[in-house]
């Protein structure tokens, strides 16, 4: 299978499909799909419902964060033909570069509005009403119209195709209207495709009180509204790892490692729970165990350098100084110039000061 052992995360509510159909899908076909984003990410999916929680610059910084981390960005449009559940339109012809030039749109704002479905297609080759499309933007854009108020604004119309024909206006920079035989009047109308239920919207809700919580260090109501979310949707490993995350943060040590658990028994490659795991092991002095679940974190994922160094670390606080020089060694083929590497570097110093003086007596 195409998707078979690749991960997608989801940042926002999905508008366009409902994520428990999204989820059954990409597992049908072999892959994972998570809320949020972890080391295993390959695919990042921008849900429209960014657009409601987070401004332009969040979006934007988020955005750069994804595609700096070389994981493919989708929008939800993009996702569905990914997964072979809708179909881009026939005609389409026009490289990105090509609909810049000719439409006066910036590149980075081509890109946002492609990220949140504003054209037909997500990206090249783009179609000829994408270019209607990209000029109308930008004229809007000219004018002081924010790209956030334009993504927010097209879906409202049906398919966004219908509005090459609409004269479209804004008001201040959030509002963006089209003129009719009537006047001016907003794009009014229901989410494409907007098939979720009132539940899944409660669900999303939650899950977003539950990291606004979080946040704010709020961790024990945090972990309230996880575990609620949990009592609903019990097959999500992000919030029973998010869950443990904030109830070791507020001191609750052994619920914290039942839900790192939790999280690894409905996703065994959750690297990151591994690694926390072990953390929370290693501070209650269980080493044996903490050694275990490092190295199953490095087994998963070869390159996790803070697995290596901390699995260094405990080895040379263990007294195993040939183990924690290897770990050591290891760490400092992924990171050269960091602090850490420092401390690599003076601990493989003091590990071979201290064999050579061995060999020496």
């Amino acid at each position: 299978m195409a998707l078979a052992g690749r991960t997608f995360g989801i940042v926002g509510a999905l508008a366009a499909f409902p994520r428990r159909l999204a989820a059954r899908e990409v597992e049908r076909q072999g892959g994972h799909l998570r809320r949020g984003v972890n080391r295993q990410t390959k695919f990042v999916v921008f849900g429209r419902g960014l657009l409601a929680k987070a401004s332009e610059a969040e979006i934007e910084a988020r955005f750069d964060s994804e595609s700096g981390q070389r994981r493919r960005v989708l929008s939800e449009n993009g996702f569905l033909r990914l997964l072979g559940l809708a179909s881009a339109p026939e005609t389409s012809a026009l490289t990105r570069q090509s609909l810049v030039d000719q439409s006066g749109l910036s590149p980075r704002h081509l890109d946002l509005l492609s990220l949140f479905d504003a054209f037909e297609h997500d990206g090249e080759p783009y179609s000829f009403r994408d270019l209607i499309l990209a000029r109308k933007y930008a004229g809007l854009m000219a004018s002081g119209a924010g790209w956030g108020a334009i993504a927010r604004s097209v879906h409202r119309s049906g398919n966004v195709a219908s509005l090459t024909a609409l004269s479209l206006h804004h008001e201040g920079k959030d509002t963006i209207y089209a003129r009719r035989a009537e006047g001016l009047s907003e794009l009014d109308g229901q989410l494409l495709l907007d098939v979720g239920s009132p539940d899944e919207e409660a669900l999303e809700d939650l899950f977003a009180q539950a990291e606004a919580a979080e946040e704010a260090g709020e961790y024990d109501q945090a972990a309230a509204f996880y575990q609620r979310y949990l009592a609903i949707d019990r097959t999500d490993e992000v919030a029973a790892f998010n869950r443990a995350n904030c109830l070791r943060a507020a001191g609750r040590e052994a619920e914290a490692a039942h839900d790192y658990a939790r999280a690894i028994k409905l996703d065994p490659c959750f690297v990151e729970a591994w690694f926390n795991l072990a953390g929370l092991m290693g501070e209650r002095g269980r080493t044996d165990t903490a050694r275990r679940h490092l190295r199953r974190a490095i087994e998963i994922d070869g390159d996790y350098a803070d697995a290596i160094f901390n699995l260094a670390k405990l080895e040379f606080d263990a007294g195993n100084l040939a183990e924690a020089r290897r770990w050591w060694m290891r760490y400092l083929e992924l990171d050269q110039h960091s602090e850490w590497a420092r401390a690599a570097e003076r601990g493989v110093q003091f590990v071979n000061l201290h064999l050579l003086s061995r060999t020496a007596g």
